[in-house]
């Protein structure tokens, strides 16, 4: 028999966000979320997210053992302002039991009906800068920290509860010597000339901090033509500044400005943490941040979290300024590998500026949509 119980206590909450480790304890591949951050995350003092959006989080019990979790969540941006009628979910994971995951979808199928809602979507987070998609290819590899992973058995319980692929995405990587660069050395010339732009470099993490906010203005324009996109609102920006950019080296931040100083494009790059995460088992005290720092300063490999180009700038090959950079960047540290979120398969453009590297398809997930 499965029960549901909503996560109301402490430590419900800390039950939620540990069950992945004693799903995933055999896993290679899987890398464990910092517990700190994740509780964070729920916290409605400490993430400023639940000034406009709501979530109740699930566990599901089998016999007093908790067997799946689930969050369910509706963004009142996206329902009220959008107009998108949608019932989000995420941190869904689930032993391979039909019963237990049915229960989970029906519980979040349940709140959308009560809210007037017109459809199911996830695995996605509160906003575009969290997690998303269920791996369905590409189970036998490391995952990137900034994503989730999951078992091969996930997609056929969407598929047996009535879900249909909503969304596709791509990682991809390519390693360092894939990057030729005459490929971009001359046009990135050119294009600062014409354009009157210039590159600007970083050495420490206050250099950045008077240009963030441009960043996330620049992120909102540069992606709100993609399908699903909420907009990160002022008082967010001031939360992913705090929580992200102490991980980033400020060298691995690229910005292009134009001669009034105006930001037009932007990218940030991350060390792989992931092999430091699995050594951390979750917990940042008390040796845990030694991974972290170890790996932020000798990592060979790296993660493009995000890129962005002004939409009057865009197909003008700004991007070729920053890849310039990066070159420089990566080939001063001796980067190795190079490895691509992921990225929405009717991505073109992006698709288009990454193709001279070669780079090899490794992963594949979808989100899944259900009409209630």
């Amino acid at each position: 028999m499965i029960s549901i119980k909503e996560v109301k206590s402490k430590s419900d909450l800390k039950a939620f966000v540990k069950f992945p480790f004693k799903l995933y304890k055999d896993s290679k591949y899987w890398v464990p979320p910092i517990i700190s951050e994740e509780l964070k995350t729920f916290n409605k003092k400490e993430n400023p997210v639940f000034n406009d959006a709501e979530a109740k989080l699930f566990l599901a019990l089998k016999d007093d053992e908790i067997v799946g979790r689930v969050a369910a969540i509706i963004n009142s941006l996206e329902v009220e302002k959008q107009g998108v009628k949608k019932m989000r979910f995420g941190w869904f994971d689930f032993i391979d039991d039909l019963e237990v995951s049915q229960a989970l979808f029906n519980q979040v199928e349940t709140i959308g009906k009560e809210h007037g809602l017109e459809f199911t979507e996830g695995p996605v987070g509160f906003s575009n800068l969290d997690k998303v998609g269920v791996v369905t290819e590409g189970f036998d590899t490391i995952a990137p920290m900034v994503t989730w992973y999951n078992f091969p058995y996930y997609a056929k319980h969407y598929e047996h509860a009535g879900y249909a692929i909503e969304k596709s995405y791509s990682e991809s990587r390519f390693p360092f010597e894939n990057v030729k660069p005459e490929f971009f050395f001359k046009a990135q010339e050119l294009i600062k000339k014409r354009y009157q732009l210039k590159a600007l470099k970083f050495t420490k993490t206050k250099e950045v901090m008077p240009y963030a906010d441009k960043m996330f203005d620049l992120f909102n324009e540069s992606y709100a033509s993609l399908s699903s996109f909420v907009a990160i609102t002022d008082i967010q920006k001031a939360y992913f500044k705090k929580k992200f950019i102490s991980f980033i080296n400020p060298e691995y931040i690229k910005f292009v400005v134009d001669k009034d100083d105006k930001l037009i494009g932007f990218a940030i790059v991350m060390p792989a943490f992931s092999k430091a995460l699995q050594k951390m088992k979750g917990k940042l005290f008390p040796f845990g941040f030694r991974h972290v720092l170890h790996a932020k300063k000798h990592s060979k490999e790296v993660i493009f979290y995000l890129i962005g180009i002004h939409p009057e700038y865009q197909n003008k090959g700004v991007h070729a300024v920053i890849f310039n950079e990066y070159y420089n960047t990566f080939k001063e540290k001796g980067i190795e590998t190079c490895i691509r979120t992921p990225e929405l398969e009717d991505n073109y453009a992006i698709h288009q500026i990454w193709k001279h590297f070669n780079p090899e398809v490794y992963r594949r997930r979808k989100t899944f949509r259900k009409d209630l």
